[in-house]
């Protein structure tokens, strides 16, 4: 049996959260003892904070933390950071928003030992053409800037070895913006095992969206620079890795 954490993070998702939790947590039920359904919530201003602690005492494997950022990308890279410190064989991501499937992550998960990354793939999105566009025009730009085919970069339902995870991870500043994107890069560029697979993507079941167009479009100005930075760091160690 192979060790699992499914991290999630939170921000203001009381509307959701008590549904997710019930949803994604009998996927635990059949896999290593320290196993756990971790969250991430930091700076959450409505009810979320405290109906995760009540729900701490109805699910065992349910565990917060709320000492990391509140912002997306850092939350994303300390619950990864979470899991390979605790040496855990397999992290898988996702949010808190209700707009992943548990009921798909069985085929991923039966599918762990044959790749060292397994990404989902998001053809159709329930949270709107723009997001579509975003993320194509994400995806031109990393083949444009690191010669990568990537179907979907920033998809949050991805399983992971952590072992392979921990060689990329720390190339990341902890307050990183958008860690999947480049972690998904990183799978493709040096060539690690992995592969994508269609997934559902709802909408939003409830709750307001924290990261809206405006701020999409900032971390898209950002991120054009850091793709230069990473692009030239790669190139001065490409024997590293």
């Amino acid at each position: 049996m192979n060790s699992l954490y499914i991290v999630m993070l939170a921000y203001n998702e009381e509307a959701n959260i008590e549904e997710v939790i019930a949803s994604w947590y009998p996927v635990l039920s059949d896999k290593c003892p320290n196993s756990k359904l971790v969250v991430a919530d930091s700076g959450s201003s409505d009810n979320t904070h405290q109906i995760l602690i009540n729900l701490t005492k109805k699910y065992d494997k349910l565990e917060v933390i709320s000492n990391t950022a509140k912002e997306h990308g850092p939350k994303v890279i300390a619950l990864y950071d979470y899991a390979i410190k605790n040496k855990i064989d397999y992290v898988f991501q996702t949010d808190s928003d209700g707009q992943t499937n548990p009921e798909e992550f069985q085929h991923f998960w039966d599918c762990r030992k044959d790749y060292d990354g397994i990404f989902g793939n998001r053809p159709k999105r329930g949270d709107g053409f723009s997001r579509l566009l975003v993320e194509k025009v994400v995806c031109i730009i990393l083949k444009l800037y690191f010669n990568v085919n990537i179907p979907d970069a920033n998809a949050p339902f991805r399983l992971m070895n952590t072992t392979v995870l921990e060689k990329y991870l720390y190339k990341l500043s902890p307050t990183y913006a958008l860690p999947n994107i480049v972690i998904s890069m990183y799978y493709s560029y040096y060539k690690e095992k992995c592969t994508y697979k269609t997934i559902t993507f709802k909408p939003r079941q409830g709750g307001n969206n924290s990261i809206n167009l405006p701020k999409i479009f900032s971390f898209g100005v950002h991120s054009l620079k850091d793709f230069k930075l990473i692009k030239k760091e790669m190139n001065l160690n490409k024997k590293e890795i």
